[in-house]
């Protein structure tokens, strides 16, 4: 396996392969999720280095290399931290669209094969990546809508005043759904039923994550905060 070879190498060659074969449109969308996976991995991969790797990228970082982990390291990190990427960064840190948050893990599927083809990662990786990144492709963006929806029903929450509300009848916490039923969610720990709109509920997915606020006014429990929708 070639020791030289930057990420940043790697992916700006990634890149020139596919303007030689696809549209316009379709190499913007390539470009914009390969420049956020660099944005990414500088930001927050260098979480999974340690020892000399950990040394090494400080001393550059320290010195004011805010792009080091793409300089320093080889290709072979890309994928031990696309679940970073594809999990926290597209969700969390990117004001993305359908269109892009799907193109983020249709980028990641390509990627992965090409990384595979050039000898950077082994066919275990690969397949692990395929995954990954065809799972976020499906469900970022129902995901994305599915907060969009649960935002409506926050809207319809009556203004209150916490200090008024119980401890029972108040949750603040990132809650998994853990369970559907048509226009109704439960989230761990029995809290439900919520009411949503039908098709707020059939995007839902059991196990998705939610930070959010609930109350419950009336015998009836409301969405008074709410944040990222995790699939």
């Amino acid at each position: 396996m070639p020791t030289s070879v930057t990420i940043d190498d790697a992916l700006d060659a990634f890149l020139a392969e596919q303007r030689e074969r696809l549209s316009a449109k379709t190499l913007r969308n390539y470009e914009d999720v390969v420049s956020l996976l660099r944005s990414s991995l500088n930001g927050y991969a260098y979480q999974s280095l340690d020892g000399l790797e950990e040394k090494r990228w400080r001393k550059a970082f320290d010195a004011g290399d805010e792009e080091a982990f793409t300089r320093l390291f080889g290709p072979e990190k890309i994928v031990e931290n696309l679940g970073e990427f594809l999990g926290y960064f597209m969700v969390r840190k990117v004001m993305a669209g359908q269109e892009l948050l799907r193109a983020s893990g249709t980028v990641t599927k390509k990627l992965a094969a090409w990384l595979h083809e050039q000898g950077y990662i082994s066919e275990r990786q690969r397949l692990e990546a395929v995954e990954r990144g065809g799972d976020a492709a499906r469900e970022l963006p129902r995901a994305d809508r599915l907060g969009e929806l649960l935002h409506d029903e926050m809207a319809k929450t009556p203004p209150l005043d916490p200090e008024e509300i119980p401890d029972e009848h108040w949750v603040e916490d990132f809650l998994a759904i853990e369970r559907v039923e048509p226009g109704v969610l439960w989230f761990e720990g029995g809290i439900g039923p919520v009411r949503v709109s039908r098709r707020a509920s059939d995007l839902a997915e059991v196990g998705w994550g939610v930070n959010i606020v609930l109350a419950q006014l009336r015998g009836e429990w409301r969405i008074v905060e709410l944040g990222f929708v995790y699939p």
